[in-house]
């Protein structure tokens, strides 16, 4: 494919997922009111029960608004990630051969539990960040949130998180695509530990150690897997070619 074909392909995949994420935000938008909303400040609301005070504010008059389409966004993505991440499968798959092709749906099938598995791992730490957070706040004083940063902090924890889970998937993509190898993979482990303790530091108050390894620790293992299914991919390629041309490769 040349360049521009290369640019009308993105087009095309870009507009099938922004159309997936518009209508799954249409259904985020009838379940904020239904039991969403409710599961998002439940942890600042058992927080302000113990304290006897305090809770989410809205300081502007469309700040409900703004925070109910942001609401409704996010859930458009997390519900509609099977069709886009199908998209960047489908602008990436025909760089591969065959072969490679039918080993590539079984990691397309892997992403989408990977990215849901992420986003429940961030939602499953928020209510400890969020009570230990919290409580600093000095007695006798009220801890009110407002709700734009508030859900600000949940979408960076949640969503981020859920994106970070998808990565090791298009790292063997990518090694399928012959762009990057395994040796390459391993070569930068000591870098790509450094940048997942980075991010889950950035996802997680620094406080929260345990938080910040209870991510950390599953999204080094998705990267060392990802570097063993490159490896074995490397190794069948190198013996084939061996083969084909009778001197190793």
């Amino acid at each position: 494919m040349s360049l521009g074909a290369h640019l009308v392909e993105l087009r095309k995949r870009l507009f099938r997922s922004a159309i997936a994420i518009v209508l799954g935000a249409v259904v985020g938008w009838i379940l904020t009111d239904l039991f969403i909303w409710n599961a998002i400040q439940a942890p600042v609301e058992a927080v302000a029960e113990a304290q006897g005070g305090g809770g989410i504010i809205f300081p502007t008059i469309s700040s409900a608004f703004d925070l109910r389409l942001q609401v409704a966004f996010t859930v458009g993505i997390v519900i509609s990630s099977p069709v886009w991440l199908y998209q960047i499968f489908a602008f990436l798959v025909p760089g591969l051969n065959q072969r490679e092709r039918k080993f590539s749906f079984i990691f397309l099938a892997s992403a989408i539990p990977l990215f849901l598995a992420g986003c429940a791992a961030g939602w499953f730490v928020l209510p400890n960040i969020v009570k230990l957070m919290t409580g600093f706040v000095p007695e006798g004083s009220e801890s009110l949130l407002t709700a734009k940063e508030y859900y600000d902090f949940v979408l960076k924890l949640v969503l981020a998180i859920g994106i970070a889970f998808v990565v090791p998937v298009f790292i063997v993509l990518l090694n399928l695509a012959g762009v990057i190898s395994a040796a390459s993979i391993i070569k930068s482990w000591r870098v790509a530990i450094l940048v997942i303790t980075l991010f889950t530091a950035i996802a997680t108050p620094s406080a929260d150690v345990v938080s910040m390894f209870m991510l950390a620790i599953p999204m080094i293992g998705l990267y060392f897997g990802a570097y063993g299914i490159a490896y074995l991919h490397d190794k069948r390629v190198a013996k084939r070619l061996e083969r084909e041309f009778g001197t190793p490769v």
